[in-house]
C-alpha cells in the first residue's frame, strides 16, 4: 500500500477541483488543502500536515465559526432579514463575520481590543463592520470588549450578539466540517493533532470529530502560547491559575475554559507551551523553506505539531492547522523595530533576517 508521504509526493503540480461552482462566498467556505511540510516531516520521520484555512474566502480558518454562529442564529429564528449582528472578536471571526453579513444582507457591529493590528481594524471597516476599539481588559472586567458586544446587541431589535467564546455552534462548525475533511484527506488515517486554542471552537470540534471516527485512538493536544493558562490547567489536572504576560500572537490563549473548548477539555491528551522565540523564528523560516508566509499563531502551531511529532517518534500522521496568513500582521511581524521592541530579532536565525524589509 502507498504510504501517505509518497502520495503526497506522487500528486501533480497542479491540484484538481474538488467541487462544481459553489454559491457565493458562504459556499465557498471550507474545503481547504491540506498541505505537507515537507522539511519538518524528513527531520521527524513523520507525515507532517497542515489544514490551510488561510485559503477560506475571507483568509482565515474564523469563516467556518462566523458561517456557523449566523446561520445557527438564522435556524433558531433569533436573526430575520435586515437583522444586526454584533460580536465581540480580536479579528478574524470579526472578518469572517463581516464577510458573511456582506454576503447575508446583516449589519455588523464589531467590538474588539484596542491592541489588535491595524490591517485587521482597517479591512474590518472596508468590508463595512461598524468597528469599536475598547481598551483589552480581562474577561472578568465589565467593560471587555466581549461583554460590551452583548450589552450593545441588547439594546438594538432584530440583533443577535454571536458570542463566539460559548456559543457552540462554533465548535460545531469545526465538528460537522473541518475535523471530516482532515480525517478523509489522510485516508483516516491521523495519529494526532494539536492546535493553539482561543475560543475553543477549532480545537473541540476538530478533537471530537477525530476521537469519534478513530474510536478514542487519535490524540487530541493542545498548544498554548505565553500569557494563556491552558497549558497548566491541562497539565496539572484542571487547575486554573491566574493570567499573567502575554504573546505576540493575536487571537489565543485564553484565561478560562469556554462553553466551546469546555465541550472537549477532558478528552484532551496533552499540551504544549511554545515559547514566542520559536514562533518567530518558525513563521521566518516556513518562508524560507516553504514558501508559505504565515501569522504567528500558524507559526505557533507549526511549532507545536514539530514538537508533538519529536514526541511521538516516528511513522505518525500529525496533523495542525494554519489559521491565516501574515498579510494582516505585516508591518509588525516583518518590522526590524518591533522585533527588536519585543526583544526577538535575535530568535530569527542570521540568515532568515533578510525577510524582515520593513523598519
Amino acid at each position: 500500500m502507498q504510504s501517505i508521504s509518497a502520495a503526497f509526493r506522487a500528486r501533480p503540480l497542479a491540484r484538481a477541483f474538488t467541487s462544481r461552482p459553489v454559491d457565493g462566498f458562504v459556499g465557498a467556505v471550507g474545503n481547504t488543502p491540506l498541505i505537507r511540510l515537507k522539511k519538518l516531516s524528513e527531520q521527524t520521520g513523520c507525515n507532517i500536515v497542515a489544514k490551510s484555512e488561510l485559503q477560506n474566502p475571507g483568509g482565515s480558518v474564523k469563516d467556518r465559526a462566523a458561517l456557523g454562529v449566523v446561520t445557527d442564529a438564522e435556524k433558531r429564528g433569533l436573526l430575520k432579514p435586515g437583522g444586526t449582528v454584533v460580536e465581540g472578536t480580536a479579528g478574524n471571526t470579526g472578518i469572517g463575520l463581516a464577510h458573511v453579513c456582506r454576503a447575508r444582507g446583516y449589519r455588523c457591529v464589531i467590538f474588539m481590543p484596542n491592541t489588535q493590528s491595524q490591517e485587521k481594524i482597517d479591512l474590518l471597516r472596508m468590508l463595512g463592520a461598524e468597528v469599536h476599539p475598547v481598551p483589552a481588559v480581562a474577561y472578568e472586567h465589565p467593560q471587555n470588549y466581549n461583554h460590551q458586544a452583548r450589552d450593545f446587541a441588547k439594546t438594538l431589535p432584530n440583533a443577535i450578539w454571536t458570542d463566539q467564546f460559548d456559543n457552540t455552534a462554533n465548535a460545531d462548525a469545526h465538528y460537522r466540517t473541518t475535523g471530516p475533511e482532515i480525517w478523509e484527506q489522510t485516508e483516516g488515517k491521523v495519529d494526532a493533532f494539536i492546535c493553539a486554542t482561543g475560543t475553543g471552537g477549532t480545537l473541540a470540534g476538530i478533537g471530537r470529530a477525530l476521537k469519534e471516527r478513530s474510536d478514542g485512538k487519535t490524540q487530541v493536544w493542545l498548544a498554548d502560547p505565553p500569557g494563556s493558562v491552558l497549558y497548566s490547567y491541562i497539565s496539572s489536572g484542571g487547575k486554573l491559575t491566574e493570567r499573567s504576560g502575554g504573546s505576540i500572537t493575536e487571537g489565543i490563549g485564553q484565561g478560562r475554559i469556554t462553553n466551546n473548548l469546555g465541550t472537549f477539555v477532558k478528552s484532551i491528551d496533552g499540551a504544549l507551551s511554545i515559547p514566542d522565540e520559536k514562533s518567530i523564528a518558525m513563521l521566518y523560516d516556513l518562508l524560507d523553506t516553504e514558501g508559505l508566509y504565515l501569522g504567528a499563531s500558524s507559526a505557533l502551531n507549526v511549532v507545536a505539531v514539530f514538537e508533538l511529532a519529536k514526541k511521538l517518534g516516528p511513522g505518525k500522521t500529525i496533523a495542525t492547522i494554519l489559521c491565516d496568513g501574515a498579510y494582516r500582521y505585516q508591518s509588525r511581524l516583518f518590522s526590524k523595530k518591533w522585533l527588536q521592541a519585543k526583544g526577538l530579532e535575535s530568535a530569527i536565525p542570521e540568515h532568515l533576517r533578510k525577510y524582515a524589509v520593513l523598519d
